[in-house]
């Protein structure tokens, strides 16, 4: 038994223990080695004309025997000498891909996946044993390289009639690993994990052998061979979705940096997409061999919707290939996704709305989150995906399109609620819309939060219809309001000692109603309703102003009672007050009270 000639045991120790954190991937970092071998013994083959191999025949062999809890990786890749079994397999973290690859680091179409040597060793994270049974090419001799574990191991000589390598691997006998002595566990293994490994993975099946891993990606074969049907047959398989997407990017880019990607945009948000738990992220592959079931970095919060692979030979992987470690190359392929994404909805956007539409249904609040976050930062490469209720169209238009079709208007108007109908009942909307004038009506609790935080598109600012500054009267009935708001100062006054509200005064911007709220300052009506509706101890209110139709009868019944009773006028405020809430959305303080008020008024 020879000792391993690492620094120490607890190397090993550390390696199998904590490098390594999902114990499956032992089989893909198994088969990772044996698609080496495979690309040694082809490269070495292609500048050496004497060796005899054919592509064709190149294969790994995968075989599960439950009797003697065994599971056995078979290639006939270049095989191991003694020597080579003792210098890579001997020494921990030494490995004889990356040597392979730095002698011939300046010939082109090396691809080599294992290149740190420690990938060979999670096998004794599931294994009470492993052997190595090998044969280097054009060689007599076979040899055999036995370990337990930490303890060490031995070579001996071994019977092995063709080139190449087996590893054979007694599980481990607990129950926690009976699972890979099962044909169908190692099969969705690989499937997972080597799907894409370019050689074929065999296993037995009704005592043949049938080839269980895909070959060549969807991603890297050329769009124009690719139909729409596998475009979407690819995407309900790998992501379980069975509605068709509403688009797909494939992606190859090549010259200083080289990745192949398909991406798609969902048809509609899975049920936990607006949740906590819902994790972001495309699946990452290194030369066909899945790194990372999803890698957050690569999109954007705002672009979280979107499913798909990235495939890379540029990645700096780290030594366990689980964790990405964080570097240009990746920050590069991000950027130009979230280009590609972005031209795409676009496109969407302008020759096909329908479809649009159905992913504005579904992932518009997200688009909206991410112009709001982290202080409008990302607004000008969102605003153009935004959408909203046009009053004057009747239909779900752009900011682009809106500010095109109004391009008179000094500003840009919207108005918040809990539907279109809703908005379009306020006084203020009707008002508005009787003038001919276009208002987007907000829906979401995020739509003003978002339009907010652009503060202005194409030099229009966006003003809330249900705000105090908005003026649209003319200069008639400017001059007939402020006659009218000094002539009666003492009456809006009183009325506002009344009610809680920052001002009491006449306006014309209603037709039929007798009175509405607006606000002052950067707080709206409905940014207090979501605020509010936040589980937090806040107690957020906007500064409210009571406005009374001045062309209203109620004008005239507001003087008589300051004349006659003061006391009564101040009943009518509390009920104008709460009328006006109620159209708002808003809760009345003290309902008991003000239904009093409405008996003891009815009754007079």
């Amino acid at each position: 038994m020879k000792e391993f000639k690492a620094e120490s045991k607890r190397l090993m120790e550390l390696m199998i223990n904590s490098i390594y954190t999902n114990k499956e991937i032992f089989l893909r970092e198994i088969i990772s080695n044996a698609s080496d071998a495979i690309d040694k013994l082809h490269y070495e083959s292609l500048t050496n004309k004497k060796m005899k191999v054919n592509k064709k025949d190149f294969a790994i062999i995968v075989k599960v025997n439950k009797e003697d809890r065994t599971l056995t990786v078979s290639d006939n890749g270049i095989g191991m000498s003694k020597e080579e079994l003792e210098k890579n397999l001997g020494t921990i973290a030494k490995s004889g891909s990356f040597d392979f690859k730095n002698e011939n680091k300046k010939k082109e179409n090396i691809d080599i996946i294992g290149q740190f040597g420690v990938g060979f060793y999670s096998a004794f994270m599931v294994a009470s044993k492993v052997e190595v049974i090998s044969k280097s090419y054009g060689s007599d001799e076979a040899y055999s390289w036995v370990s337990k574990g930490i303890d060490g191991y031995e070579i001996k000589k071994a019977n092995k009639e063709s080139y190449g390598t087996d590893i054979i691997i007694t599980i481990k006998d607990e129950e926690e690993y009976n699972r890979y002595l099962e044909d169908f566990e190692i099969r969705n293994l690989i499937k997972k994990y080597s799907d894409y490994i370019t050689y074929p993975i065999k296993m037995e099946e009704d005592k043949k052998l049938e080839t269980i891993n895909s070959l060549i990606p969807l991603w890297r074969r050329n769009k124009k061979e690719v139909s729409e049907e596998e475009y979407n047959t690819f995407y309900s398989d790998k992501f379980f979705d069975y509605e068709k997407p509403l688009s797909h990017l494939h992606i190859k880019a090549e010259g200083l940096l080289e990745y192949a990607s398909l991406l798609y945009i969902p048809s509609h948000a899975s049920y936990d997409y607006y949740s906590k738990e819902y994790e972001k992220g495309l699946q990452l592959y290194s030369n066909g061999v899945l790194i990372m079931e999803k890698c957050g970095d690569l999109l954007p919060d705002y672009f979280s919707f979107v499913k798909g692979v990235v495939d890379s030979s540029d990645l700096s992987l780290n030594i366990s290939r689980e964790m990405l470690q964080q570097n240009r190359v990746l920050k590069t392929i991000a950027s130009n996704i979230e280009k590609h994404v972005k031209s795409e909805l676009l496109s969407m956007q302008k020759n096909n709305r329908e479809d649009y539409l159905k992913f504005w249904e579904s992932f518009g609040l997200q688009i909206k989150a991410g112009i709001y976050d982290n202080f409008g930062m990302d607004k000008e490469k969102l605003e153009d995906l935004l959408m909203f209720y046009s009053s004057k169209e009747d239909k779900m238009v752009t900011l682009d399109e809106y500010f095109q079709n109004n391009q008179d208007e000094k500003d840009i108007y919207y108005a918040c609620g809990s539907s279109v109908d809703q908005i379009k009942s306020l006084p203020q909307v009707e008002n508005l819309i009787a003038k001919n004038k276009d208002i987007l009506l907000c829906t979401t609790y995020l739509d003003e939060f978002a339009l907010k935080a652009i503060n202005k598109y194409q030099d229009k600012e966006f003003k809330n219809v249900c705000s105090d500054n908005i003026e649209n009267e003319t200069e008639e009935e400017k001059e007939e309001l402020k006659t009218l708001n000094e002539k009666d100062r003492d009456i809006l006054n009183l009325m506002k000692e009344a009610i809680d509200v920052k001002e009491v005064k006449f306006t014309s911007r209603l037709t039929n109603h007798p009175v509405c709220l607006s606000t002052v300052g950067n707080i709206s009506v409905e940014m207090e309703k979501v605020m509010n509706s936040m589980p937090t101890n806040n107690n957020i209110n906007a500064e409210k102003v009571l406005e009374i139709n001045y062309q209203h009868p109620i004008v005239k019944k507001l003087e008589e009672l300051y004349k006659n009773d003061k006391e009564e006028l101040k009943k009518f405020s509390k009920v104008l007050y709460a009328e006006a809430r109620l159209i708002e959305g808003l809760p009345i303080e003290n309902p008991t009270e003000i239904t009093d008020l409405i008996c003891e008024i009815l009754v007079k």
